[in-house]
């Protein structure tokens, strides 16, 4: 296996500590704080460690303080409820004492029921989609997450899903074809955790792109406020998935980015939002 994906993988997997209580360690992506994908995943992880016979169908979480690459997590689970369908839970991620990050998870119990689903964008195949910025093809930092830079090496390999989806382009959208660098093992919950990982890659940097700014411009604090994921469908990781984003709005140093991820066949498997911070401090001082 890929050795990047590897680690990532390895870094997911969390220790039991007590009933309801893991400890998961930090990876350094290339940045000052915790990239918030990891916490994302490690924190379903860990609510999914105390749930049997269910699969989760949605988390929405808050990132309260940046995570510290140089220390450990612990996850504390809360088991909410657990009715006849559905069961809840709550993760607190604690760093040096305080909690850096809360999430609940709600999880169902598989059953029959209507289906339909929002269609793909039509965009170029995976195999025919450029790279025009010069862009690597593989998961970015998330200090990179703005799109401005690439890491050349990572778990997740990404690809510009159109030819016209350049920097010079301002329209609040943006997507890409992504899927992991090498085979996942069969385990359903671990492409699950992989693509709640893989989620939270350049989301946030939807918002920016009106404006004209990155995550790296001098003068920006970006930061991601909180995170919802739903799951749909299943999906495998190392199979090429479709993320297509939008950014609706931004107001008062915050914007909101939207995301739908569809399998090559056009279902659609998962849906993502998310808030960030996106404070230009030159406007402040003006």
């Amino acid at each position: 296996m890929d050795e990047t994906l590897k680690s990532v993988i390895d870094h997911l997997d969390l220790e039991q500590l007590e009933v309801n209580l893991f400890r998961g360690q930090s990876r350094d992506a290339g940045t000052r704080n915790v990239f918030g994908g990891q916490v994302i995943g490690q924190a379903l992880v860990a609510a999914e460690r105390t749930v049997e016979g269910r699969a989760p169908h949605s988390l929405h979480a808050y990132f309260l303080l940046p995570g510290d690459v140089a220390a450990p997590i612990v996850y504390q689970v809360e088991r909410i409820r657990d009715g006849r369908s559905f069961s809840a839970r709550r993760v607190q991620a604690i760093q040096h004492g305080r909690p850096i990050f809360s999430m609940i998870a709600s999880f169902h119990l598989g059953e029959p029921g209507l289906d339909h689903f929002a269609p793909m964008p039509h965009v170029p195949l995976p195999e025919s989609s450029g790279d025009p910025n010069g862009l690597g093809e593989r998961s970015p930092s998330r200090s990179e997450a703005g799109g401005s830079g690439v890491r050349r090496s990572g778990a997740i390999e990404f690809r510009r899903a159109s030819l016209e989806d350049r920097a010079a382009d301002r329209e609040p959208r943006q997507a890409y074809w992504f899927r992991s660098a090498d085979r996942v093992p069969d385990d359903p919950r671990l492409h699950r955790w992989l693509l709640a990982y893989a989620s939270d890659w350049a989301l946030s940097g939807t918002a920016l792109r009106p404006h004209g700014k990155t995550w790296h411009d001098q003068g920006m604090i970006v930061a991601s406020l909180d995170h919802a994921l739903w799951f749909h469908r299943s999906a495998r990781i190392d199979e090429w998935l479709l993320y297509s984003m939008d950014s609706p709005s931004a107001q008062g140093a915050r914007g909101l980015s939207r995301g739908s991820i569809h399998d090559r066949s056009g279902r659609l498997v998962a849906s993502v939002a998310q808030e960030a911070l996106m404070r230009d401090v030159t406007l402040s001082k003006g």
